[in-house]
């Protein structure tokens, strides 16, 4: 795919969940601002993310992140060539905010309007830091909301091979964490408690998905540590919530690094990346790392700040659409369920 010659600028907006995040991308791989507003402390007291809260916050601050980033970027709103924005998957009233926020200034300035896939600008993260990464590869994409193995065939052109049939990898991690009285969010909580504890003191599934197996399926684990800790608690045996843990997230770590690492080498690709939250888990980078190195993959993964939600991967994404030709109408919408590669 050729890329443009000249500067392009493109303003991104991402407000798919509850970070509220605005940034400048320059040519798609450099990154002059990345303002995120995150409204963890305020969702931790409920367990999760309350939609309506997440909504009335980004009301608040989107603003104030725009504003933020154009500053700390040295540009001024006039200069952007294209304004990017996520518009799904995600919770309808927090995607409603930035979108309508897009549209807003794109109507206002005539500077064109980009929407991007959500789960495009996690797999574009990983661009960022990566300057010669190049597609195609196979990417996981793995947080709260999604558990998708990808063939990234070029920019803006994907084949989901596997994803999960029930709870997303994150979403599992969220759970098991509540169960054990360690809150929310689970992932970094579990990650931090399982280098206390034995990953091999409690045999937890590893499930299979008959019909393809690429597939994901977490349900099952997550049943079984639940069971595990009820039976724990009928028998009056201690609970050691740090082997808990530490065989929970071996568990989903074997599952995730043998189906990805299955698809590249059945693909016959030698590049695998990781995106997503959970791609920001140590122990899940460090499996990844051990056995790329063993099979003579190349292996890629974004910094935690990029893992997370943010705008810069969204700028990334965009600028790949916008050099494509791609453009948004004033009618664009929220789309929660958004499928890759629908548009």
């Amino acid at each position: 795919m050729k890329m443009q010659q000249k500067e392009i600028l493109v303003l991104a907006i991402e407000s798919s969940c509850d970070e509220t995040a605005a940034a400048v991308v320059r040519n798609g791989r450099e990154i002059l601002s990345n303002t995120i507003y995150s409204q963890i402390d305020l969702h931790t007291i409920y367990g999760g993310v309350v939609p309506e809260i997440a909504s009335r916050k980004h009301i608040e601050k989107i603003n104030q992140v725009l504003q933020t980033s154009l500053a700390e970027a040295g540009k001024e709103l006039k200069q952007m060539d294209a304004i990017a924005v996520t518009y799904g998957p995600g919770l309808v009233g927090p995607l409603l905010v930035g979108v309508s926020a897009a549209k807003a200034i794109s109507f206002a300035t005539g500077i064109p309007l980009v929407g991007v896939h959500h789960i495009e600008g996690h797999i574009s993260a990983n661009f960022i830091e990566n300057k010669e990464l190049e597609p195609p590869f196979v990417c996981l994409v793995v947080s709260g909301g999604h558990s998708h193995l990808v063939v990234v065939k070029d920019y803006g052109v994907y084949e989901i091979i596997g994803q999960t049939r029930d709870d997303a990898a994150g979403e599992a991690f969220d759970k098991v964490a509540r169960a054990i009285g360690l809150g929310y969010p689970g992932g970094p909580k579990i990650d931090k408690l399982s280098k206390e504890g034995n990953p091999d003191a409690i045999k937890f599934p590893r499930a299979k998905v008959a019909e393809n197996e690429y597939d994901f399926s977490f349900s099952g684990l997550k049943s079984a540590v639940l069971n595990y800790l009820n039976s724990c608690e009928m028998k009056g045996i201690e609970i050691n919530r740090a082997d808990v843990a530490a065989s929970f997230q071996k568990a989903v770590v074997d599952v995730l690094v043998e189906h990805s690492l299955m698809a590249v080498k059945q693909y016959g690709y030698d590049k695998f990346a990781i995106a997503g939250g959970v791609a920001s888990n140590r122990s899940l980078c460090e499996a990844f790392e051990r056995r790329c190195a063993k099979e003579q993959i190349q292996f890629y993964h974004p910094s935690p700040i990029f893992c997370t939600d943010n705008a810069a991967m969204i700028g990334v994404a965009g600028y790949y659409e916008y050099c494509k030709g791609v453009r948004s109408g004033l009618d664009l919408n929220a789309v929660p369920n958004l499928k890759l590669g629908e548009r």
